[in-house]
């Protein structure tokens, strides 16, 4: 969509939009929004894209007086919501698109208002605006930092033990941790498996694994299941 507002009642709540999840992308052309997101406030300005996911704790409006144009996606679906948190992990929800990014957002939106479109004409052109995000997200990623020392050990015992004793007593004696750091780590997997729609590779890189391959095998050894049936486990429960 695209609108205009003008001094006028303009306030949306992400936990008063119903249950069902989905995202906004919005991108302001000129004036300036307000956003608070988890707390922390931001100014939505000319050039800038905001995406948001619902439910959550933020609140977007338009402050009294002020002037806000802009246009607008809503998307839903797993793969979408996984791109989105992605992108909000890294980035936040303010993202600085470049300009062809910019161009790519504007002439995706006008053909979803202006053309006779299929769904899935329709889902390829949301998912394409939601990949200018994550490209502008990943696009200034730092490196990634290099292992800890006892992260290195950790990974040269299980390739040189792949048929050995990989649960977290001889993980952790190898890294010269105690079993409760290890098993932290390891918990905090397991929070990410259940609660987030990140990527396996993705968990292995912010908890401290090489990649989903050494993740997989010191997951299976500690719950006895890869990360993938851990989580499927999770979506059957649901």
């Amino acid at each position: 969509g695209y609108e205009q507002r003008r001094n006028e009642l303009y306030s949306w709540d992400g936990m008063k939009r119903g249950t069902e999840p989905f995202l906004v992308i919005q991108h302001t052309i000129l004036g300036e929004g307000r956003l608070d997101f988890g707390g922390v406030r931001h100014k939505l300005q000319m050039g800038q894209t905001m995406l948001v996911t619902m439910p959550h704790a933020h609140r977007y409006w338009l402050e009294r007086g002020g002037h806000w144009e802009y246009f607008w996606f809503i998307l839903s679906g797993r793969e979408a919501l996984r791109m989105a948190r992605e992108v909000l992990a890294v980035a936040g929800p303010i993202l600085q698109p470049s300009r062809d990014g910019a161009a790519h957002l504007a002439d995706a939106c006008h053909a979803l208002l202006t053309r006779q479109l299929t769904p899935a004409q329709a889902s390829v052109l949301g998912y394409q605006a939601l990949a200018v995000l994550h490209d502008a997200a990943f696009a200034g990623a730092s490196p990634r930092p290099a292992l800890a020392p006892e992260l290195a050990r950790v990974l040269v015992h299980i390739e040189t033990n792949l048929g050995g004793d990989l649960r977290v007593d001889a993980l952790a004696q190898a890294a010269g941790l105690s079993r409760t750091k290890c098993a932290r780590r390891m918990d905090r997997v397991e929070r990410l498996l259940t609660a987030s729609e990140m990527k396996v590779a993705d968990i292995a890189r912010v908890t401290g694994f090489a990649d989903a391959n050494y993740l997989s095998k010191a997951f299976r050894r500690h719950r006895g299941l890869s990360p993938m049936e851990f989580r499927a486990q999770r979506d059957e429960a649901v």
